[in-house]
């Protein structure tokens, strides 16, 4: 399963940079991770300070 990012998402955008596929992109309100192109490797969970991303 891809991830999500949740509601914890404090808009900081170290997950963005660290997406080797570029899944991750700002939107209104928290950062979103485009399932379709998410290749679940966790990158993303392991920068984030408030834990944010988790699988679906």
């Amino acid at each position: 399963m891809a991830y999500v990012i949740s509601d914890e998402c404090i808009s900081c955008g170290s997950c963005e940079g660290e997406c080797p596929v570029s899944a991750i992109s700002q939107g209104d309100d928290k950062y979103v991770i485009d399932a379709d192109v998410c290749v679940e490797c966790g990158a993303c969970a392991s920068v984030c300070p408030v834990e944010a991303p988790k699988q679906a």
